[in-house]
């Protein structure tokens, strides 16, 4: 491995782990077999993904640790403390998803034990598959827990659309179920649970957006929890330039602005190197007016078609008859969530919603 690249994610599950884990354990239960534990977690590990690591932890837990249920559970609450990275501890509620569907009330205490030392978010997902109606109903109790982390679990573990984990599709039909968590967290002090519930709204957007914008709208924006929110769940809607959702940040006016001198530097690209572009905005305006000037970069697809993607560039307050320059430096490199392919880019600035000006850049690899 070159000194340069960083080690593969899966790594967090590299032998040394396995080793920390039968050791606490062994502290932990002197009748723990530490050497059975580590035979069948080590076989073929090099192999296997980041998350089937995770599950072989799991597995081999299970095969490891007392039949029963509630004694298992026992042994690895004192793990949790002594785990010595935040990701492994997922493998706890991991257990808990996988072992004690059968277990509704112990399983979920101990999901909600877990949660503050990783997070049970995924785990909490299979009760919720299981006993949608039961499993809410706790979650809601959860959104006002004293403690931040269960709090979050009410919001987090019934996102819809969850990355890393499979959809909610009852929820995805009808989102109206999670009201009373959203209500109870809307203004939440803990800024670990407002992103949390800002991204559970974002993602209701993708199939509800006029039930989140009228729900947001009734909200009491004076409060800066409540509005940060707001603005964070209501961010594709804004970036697609949707009128209401601006109206919701104040920039819902059209801008009344002249934009000149957008400069796209240098022409033509070589992959690797930053594009820089800059540009000047005079407002036409008698009044301060609210601008949220995002750029959408129209990027060449191996098919020689585009693909269109926005990036917030600055939201700010712009005075009668001022007028500010904005410049931008971005990298132009592949990473594993995009390729760059050669030819013409196109580059938009858009203003309150409205595209304002186009430039261009070619690109070489």
């Amino acid at each position: 491995m070159a000194e340069s690249e960083a080690p593969a994610l899966k790594e967090i599950f590299d032998e040394n782990r396995f080793r920390h884990i039968a050791e606490e354990l062994s502290s932990i239960s002197k009748s723990f077999d530490a050497d059975r534990f580590l035979e069948l977690s080590l076989a073929g590990l090099e192999d296997l993904s980041l998350m089937q690591r995770l599950r072989r932890m799991t597995e081999c837990l299970h095969a490891t640790l007392p039949e029963n249920y509630g004694k298992a559970l026992a042994i690895l609450k004192k793990l949790a403390p002594r785990i010595n990275k935040g990701f492994v501890t997922l493998v706890l509620p991991d257990f808990v998803g996988k072992y004690g569907l059968e277990d509704f009330d112990r399983s979920l205490d101990a999901l909600k034990f877990f949660t503050s030392f990783g997070s049970s978010e995924f785990a909490i997902r299979e009760f919720l598959r299981r006993d949608f109606s039961r499993t809410l109903a706790v979650m809601e109790v959860w959104s006002q827990d004293e403690n931040e982390h269960v709090r979050r679990l009410a919001s987090e573990g019934c996102r819809p659309r969850l990355p890393w984990s499979f959809r909610l599709d009852a929820l995805i039909a009808d989102p109206s179920p999670v009201v009373p968590i959203l209500e109870n967290l809307k203004n939440d002090p803990s800024l670990y649970v407002r992103k949390s519930v800002a991204n559970h709204l974002n993602d209701i957007t993708k199939d509800h957006p006029e039930w989140v914008l009228h729900r947001i709208e009734n909200w009491p924006l004076e409060n800066p929890h409540t509005a940060w929110i707001a603005r964070q769940a209501l961010r594709t809607l804004i970036k697609k330039g949707d009128r209401r959702a601006l109206t919701v940040i104040g920039a819902g006016e059209k801008a009344k602005v002249t934009l000149t001198n957008l400069v796209l530097t240098p022409q033509k690209l070589k992959l690797g190197n930053p594009l820089v572009f800059s540009f000047s905005l005079k407002s036409n305006s008698t009044k301060p007016q609210r601008l949220v000037v995002d750029y959408v970069v129209h990027y060449v697809k191996k098919s020689g078609g585009t693909s269109a993607k926005v990036f917030k560039l600055k939201e700010f307050t712009l005075g009668a008859g001022e007028t500010i320059s904005i410049r931008r430096s971005q990298s132009i490199k592949d990473f594993t969530t995009r390729v760059h392919h050669p030819g013409r880019h196109d580059l938009e600035i858009v203003i309150n919603g409205e595209t304002f000006a186009k430039g261009f850049f070619d690109l070489a690899r």
